[in-house]
């Protein structure tokens, strides 16, 4: 891995091309302490010199040299390793500086060269060249990253907008770069069948991989060795992200790892989630809790284990259960599915506004009739959809152990408007595909089984369970108003080629900030059960449903 190397010997003056502009690279191994003054206590400004500036503020659109001139400082500056004046150059220069030192001291990225890309609009990307140096063993050091400039609050001159990612993309608040032996040794993951699982072959099974290390590297028997990491904040923590290694300077010893995936289905998954941008699946084994393939179009986020989204009309599924338990529903019997339902002084309807004159809670389901779960608001206490999730699914428990860091779900409490809103997967209720997958799963099974990616066995752990199951008769009517559905209702179209026993529900949920809904789908074929969820115009049936459906045929 690493070459040894003699003390470092620093280069002298190498021109680095800076978008179109040349530049020095000066002192490559380390940033000096370099400072701009401008102005400051001592400058003699007053009140009346601070009004005029903020008169000529400058604001507008940024012109195309605003944005090239501003990269192109912080660049040279960053490069020659010149923090003060590279930090300067943010509209953050404390946070940036405390980064950018770092990224010498305690990364040890010496000889910078940064090379920057077509600008686009605001955006400007760039190349990153260095060399990692520990001790005596030194490894080059290449990726890409980019930034966007924007106008600085009070006078509106341009600067680089500051966030970790600049100076890595794998970056958030609070994380940092670091070079040395550590804490948890590397670990070889291996499928259902023994082969090893790696990027190469699975691009989006890098958040897995990391978080099987952060999990077993310690247990696996592997031996460490000199990385390049991304250490993990306090922020990064909460959201369950692990630790990465960006360059292994030195190569360590990998303890072994197997999980559950299925290499056919993994695969499948990963082509199924590139067709897609911002897509998720997940696919496991409602018998087990097994977890076969899970996969993301984004590679950087494990949306399909850690999302946070509402579920739309997927979550009808648990609800449906609540109210035939309840004795407010029943298959066969008529159910109301006006226009609108009106409750907590939110007036709901339905998509296009349709109804169902003297339908059943069968037809209801089958067309995802919003109006037919708010109708029943008035006769649930506050609290009941919540115990439904947690005592029966195993959801909005925090406590499922899959062997990576997952998001159980969240059912919160909720009353008036917003508890209403929950019942049709709306309100404060959010999920992710590894949830929906698990929720169907439970159907098919007739109990909740805990999903998992590593065995149970394999360290002790003890999985989560339910503290009570459905009644026969509750699972058999949920059954059949998911194979109707399957068969003649929204999700019909995609499920059209699957066959067997089969059950699906389809769902989409508009999101504040996002010009296009999130499209849902969950489903069981057999011994399979699935869900996706997919940032597309359109519905769950026909955005999501097809990521589904494909896996389910493979258990032909």
């Amino acid at each position: 891995m690493g070459s040894r190397k003699r003390v470092a010997e620093r280069r002298k003056t190498n021109p680095a091309v800076l978008g179109g502009v040349i530049a020095v690279v000066v002192g490559g191994a380390g940033f000096g302490a370099y400072a701009l003054f401008a102005g400051g206590p001592g400058s003699g400004g007053d009140t009346r010199a601070a009004a005029t500036q903020q008169a000529r503020a400058k604001s507008g659109p940024l012109s195309a040299a605003e944005v090239t001139t501003a990269a192109d400082r912080f660049l040279t500056a960053w490069q020659q390793g010149e923090v003060g004046a590279a930090s300067d150059a943010t509209d953050d220069p404390e946070a940036a500086a405390a980064l950018l030192t770092g990224y010498a001291k305690d990364a040890r990225v010496e000889d910078v060269t940064l090379t920057a890309g077509a600008r686009t609009g605001t955006e400007v990307p760039f190349s990153v060249k260095g060399t990692v140096a520990y001790e005596e063993i030194t490894e080059p050091l290449a990726y890409d990253s980019r930034l966007t400039v924007v106008r600085r609050d009070g006078d509106g001159e341009p600067r680089v907008a500051w966030q970790p990612a600049v100076v890595h993309p794998d970056l958030k608040d609070g994380d940092k770069l670091v070079t040395g032996k550590t804490d948890t040794p590397p670990i070889r993951a291996l499928d259902r069948d023994g082969d090893e699982l790696t990027t190469k072959d699975y691009p989006s099974l890098g958040p897995v991989l990391d978080g099987l290390r952060e999990k077993y590297g310690k247990t696996a028997g592997g031996e460490a060795g000199i990385e390049l990491r991304v250490v993990r904040g306090e922020e990064s923590r909460r959201a369950k992200a692990a630790d990465k290694t960006v360059l292994e300077v030195s190569e360590g010893t990998p303890g072994t790892v197997q999980t559950t995936l299925d290499p056919a289905f993994q695969a499948a998954a990963e082509e199924q989630v590139a067709k897609k941008a911002k897509s998720s699946v997940v696919l496991m084994r409602p018998s087990t809790g097994e977890i076969l393939a899970a996969a993301n179009a984004s590679r950087g986020f494990n949306t399909a284990f850690q999302g946070s989204l509402a579920p739309g009309s997927t979550m009808k599924v648990l609800t449906a259960s609540l109210l035939i338990e309840k004795g407010l529903a029943s298959i066969d019997e008529k159910h109301p599915c006006p226009k609108y339902s009106s409750y907590g002084g939110w007036k709901f309807q339905n998509l296009d506004k349709f109804e169902i004159k003297g339908g059943t809670f069968r037809d209801s389901f089958g067309a995802s009739c919003n109006t037919a779960f708010i109708s029943q608001a008035s006769e649930l206490k506050d609290d009941d959809l919540t115990r439904q999730a947690r005592e029966v699914f195993g959801l909005s428990r925090n406590d499922w152990q899959i062997g990576v860091p997952s998001f159980d779900g969240s059912v919160p409490v909720q009353k008036d408007a917003p508890m209403a809103a929950s019942l049709i997967g709306q309100g404060g209720v959010r999920m992710n595909p590894l949830n929906m997958a698990s929720v169907s799963a439970t159907v098919k099974a007739g109990e909740f089984h805990q999903p998992y990616l590593v065995s149970p066995a394999v360290d002790g752990r003890k999985p989560a369970t339910a503290s009570r199951t459905m009644s026969a008769g509750t699972v058999t009517q949920l059954r059949q108003l998911m194979s109707y559905t399957a068969t003649s209702g929204t999700a019909a179209e995609a499920m059209a080629g699957v066959g067997g026993d089969k059950g699906a529900k389809t769902g989409s949920a508009e999101v504040d900030g996002q010009k296009k809904p999130n499209g849902w789908f969950t489903a069981y074929r057999g011994d399979l059960a699935a869900a996706a969820v997919v940032q597309a115009a359109g519905h769950g049936g026909s955005t999501a449903g097809p990521l589904v459906a494909s896996l389910l045929k493979l258990g032909d």
